[in-house]
């Protein structure tokens, strides 16, 4: 009798709920991590840019490439290596961006194929060149934090930077001076995108160096915060 009331209770309550099992799709979670892997590989880095725009000015091989940007001073305005150059040719063909070149050669080395930038790479450039953040970023110079550092200084140390600055700047600006006659002798007029940057990097070398001349004169003067609480640092020396 006990057997047939526990019987009935079950079918008053309805069906006995299943236990939740979390059901692992191996090959949906291996797609997804497959299209997440192939979305960062088809995103431009600052050497794909780099790359498609030098190849796109004329067909060159990756030891061109790295010599030619090497007499532009790319240390100077971009951050690339030598070897990030032969990874962008390799990913950027593997894209469809730039397209190997045919040689004449029988046996032609890797290191010596010829590539140039196709038009889905022009237009991939062109796209990536109308974001906004290359319009809003701040450079973080290490002068510019060690100077908010520099509190903690031993004595005679500020002064002493602050020369060892001026002189690298003085140094940089000289060598700025002799590249932009060089652009000029290059291009054959002043108004070329390779002119307006070296104009602008002189532009804040002088304007760094006038400040620095500055600071050398108002060190002496150098007082403690007003409000202790909020800055509660000692004196440069």
């Amino acid at each position: 009798m006990k057997r047939k009331n526990d019987g009935e209770a079950q079918s008053a309550q309805g069906p006995a709920e299943k236990p939740t099992v979390t059901i692992r799709r191996p090959l949906v979670l291996a797609a997804a991590r497959k299209r997440e892997r192939t979305k960062r590989e088809l995103e431009l880095t600052t050497p794909d840019l780099v790359v498609l725009s030098l190849l796109a000015e004329q067909p060159m091989h990756g030891y061109q490439a790295n010599m030619e940007l090497e007499r532009r001073e790319i240390q100077d305005w971009a951050a690339i290596s030598r070897t990030q150059v032969y990874y962008s040719l390799e990913k950027l063909e593997r894209a469809g961006l730039l397209r190997k070149l045919k040689s004449e050669e029988p046996a032609s080395r890797p290191e010596r194929d010829t590539f140039e930038t196709t038009e889905k790479g022009r237009e991939a450039l062109a796209d990536t060149l109308e974001r906004e953040e290359w319009t809003t970023q701040r450079e973080r110079p290490a002068f510019l934090t060690w100077l908010a550092l520099s509190w903690l200084a031993r004595p005679g140390v500020f002064r002493k930077q602050l020369k060892k600055r001026r002189k690298f700047l003085l140094k940089e600006l000289e060598r700025e001076k002799k590249t932009i006659l060089s652009i000029y002798a290059e291009v054959g007029h002043k108004f070329h995108e390779a002119a307006w940057m070296v104009n602008l990097m002189i532009l804040q070398l002088k304007t760094e160096i006038l400040w620095n001349r500055r600071l050398e004169r108002e060190l002496k003067r150098r007082a403690a915060a007003l409000y202790p609480s909020v800055f509660s640092e000692g004196l440069p020396q």
